[in-house]
């Protein structure tokens, strides 16, 4: 039925009908299904199986020849919030077309993302799946694809690029070809999960000017097991442009079933419309082969009058490779232009915040930036002052653009056996925190030298590791762990007057046994002098405004 046939009430009420969109049949076969990798399971190569382990693996950065012994539209666990289970969406919404974009992908995997995208979308929505071929040199990524896609899967075709051109313009080549009213993009590497496309759709059926996120879980890319990455964060960046992310706000945690707003899409995996995206000039045409697009994307989609949101209640399983197994087309420090492009059209007097921590991008030509600042005088977009502002307005409390100072460096000294520090090695290849002899002023290679930072976590100084203590029975061991920032398990206090380092929100006292070199928390002790410890250098004005400094 046609709305536009309708009198104004009647597609008034119809216009906010929902339904429920579940495939049920779908559902209750894919729960039946056995074999190697069904229901999101680890799956395991026999021993006759790794002929090819090695070969695949290098060339592709995850357990290729396991990815082919698994079903290409196997079934998977439906991990969503429970209140996803019954929610229901508007009866109307927009078709799609889903953008992959691929180069060089592995064959199965390559599928598997097709397959699933068309397996779990109501067919009424999805209108066509494309994939994006940059200029794939593997023997199957053209005429054995095309005729596979052929004979096997009627709405997604395959479009080959005659030249390598990376990531942004293949994204780019694809939205051009696109039909439907919403873009979808999607990694090459994936795997839709249960009735993921209808709440991506309904906050831009509401409002075209929106973009939706999915959660991305992650698929191990060792084992193929599915698993949730976890349960939600707002997107974020620190000032060097690396992707963070800040906590979900009181009102998000309170609707777990709920799109919330966040800063900063992660990447390649989101849903706009059409419509929306080439109002907004879709990508910028000048950044090259990957890296800051995804910035570009979401300052130009919430200063220029639109919004984004991450949706809980549609879930995309991602492989993040072991590593890089090709080298990218760019040439010289392209990411670094790129990011220079994103500062330079949409940072303003922020820009400057980036520049300090990399002098480097001053010198870097950006290029011709007309057709970027072109759009944003036409769209009338907001300053970026105004995105810190109402947006990403706690980013400045976890990532300030200009650090404070730390409370404390140097060595940590024993006061009960001062010729033992706290001492950062590795054993048997793992990093190890432990007490061993002060090499102050020796030539023993030791890590001895720490910073209580303003995140209020002990780092191992020149490195991203932190003292974390996840054990909550007495006694608990220190370990060494990649500093999070979130405090929790790697929260430090200095106590200077009874030169107690105190773990956590129990404030345990850092304590340990020259005997054994064991470094661990336990219950604090006034008569312990093993619990006191002489930090080098101490920021007494720091130490001073403790509670004011790091509030996130």
């Amino acid at each position: 039925m046609l709305l536009s046939a309708l009198d104004p009430e009647e597609v008034l009420i119809l216009s906010h009908e929902k339904i429920d969109w579940h495939n049920y049949n779908l559902i209750e076969e894919d729960s039946k299904r056995k074999g190697p990798g069904e229901q999101g399971k680890p799956a395991f190569l026999k021993t006759n199986e790794l002929n090819n382990y090695d070969g695949l693996y290098k060339v592709n950065g995850f357990n290729a020849a396991l990815s082919d012994k698994i079903a290409v539209d196997r079934s998977i666990p439906d991990i969503r919030n429970e209140g996803c289970k019954t929610k229901k969406y508007l009866k109307h919404l927009p078709t799609v077309s889903v953008v992959v974009p691929f180069h060089n992908e592995h064959w199965t995997t390559l599928l598997r993302t097709a397959h699933s995208v068309v397996k779990r979308s109501p067919p009424e929505l999805l209108k066509e799946v494309i994939l994006v071929d940059d200029a794939s040199t593997k023997e199957f990524s053209r005429k054995p694809l095309d005729d596979y896609l052929s004979a096997n899967l009627s709405k997604v075709r395959a479009i080959h690029l005659p030249e390598r051109s990376g990531l942004i313009r293949a994204r780019l080549a694809g939205a051009r070809q696109a039909i439907a009213d919403v873009l979808i993009f999607l990694d090459s590497h994936t795997e839709a999960n249960v009735n993921w496309l209808p709440p991506l759709l309904e906050p831009i059926a509401q409002d075209y000017r929106t973009c939706v996120c999915p959660f991305i879980d992650v698929i191990q890319y060792e084992t193929f097991e599915y698993r949730a990455q976890d349960e939600g964060a707002r997107g974020a960046f620190d000032w060097e442009l690396f992707y963070k992310r800040l906590p979900l706000l009181p009102e998000d945690l309170r609707h777990p079933t709920e799109p919330f707003k966040s800063p900063v899409m992660a990447g390649g995996l989101f849903a706009i419309s059409a419509k929306f995206f080439w109002e907004l000039g879709g990508y910028d045409e000048g950044l090259d082969i990957w890296g800051g697009e995804q910035y570009e994307l979401s300052f130009k989609i919430w200063q220029c009058g639109g919004q984004m949101y991450d949706a809980p209640c549609s879930r995309v399983g991602h492989i993040y490779r072991k590593y890089a197994p090709f080298p990218n087309p760019g040439k010289g420090d392209f990411v670094g232009r790129n990011y220079k492009r994103v500062a330079e059209v949409w940072m303003d007097e922020y820009a400057e915040y980036i520049y300090m921590r990399r002098p480097h991008y001053k010198s870097i030509s950006p290029g011709d930036l007309s057709k970027q600042k072109a759009i944003r005088t036409k769209l009338k977009c907001k300053p970026f002052k105004w995105f810190m502002k109402t947006v990403a307005f706690d980013l400045p409390l976890k990532y300030p653009p200009i650090e404070p100072d730390n409370f404390g460096s140097g060595e940590i000294r024993n006061v009960g056996t001062p010729e033992f520090c706290v001492d950062a090695g590795y054993k048997d290849r793992d990093a190890v925190v432990e007490v061993a002899k002060c090499v102050k002023g020796t030539s023993k290679k030791a890590d001895q030298n720490f910073t209580l930072t303003w995140h209020k976590d002990i780092r191992v100084k020149g490195k991203s590791l932190c003292l974390d203590v996840s054990d909550p029975s007495d006694k608990a061991d220190i370990t060494l762990f990649p500093c999070h920032g979130m405090k929790g398990n790697q929260y430090w206090k200095y106590d200077t007057e009874k030169q107690w380092f105190l773990h956590g929100v129990n404030g345990r006292c850092l304590d340990c046994d020259p005997s054994k070199m064991k470094l661990y928390v336990r219950d604090c002790d006034d008569s312990s002098k093993t619990q006191k410890w002489r930090f080098e250098n101490v920021n007494l004005t720091m130490i001073a405004n403790w509670e004011d400094i790091g509030v996130a």
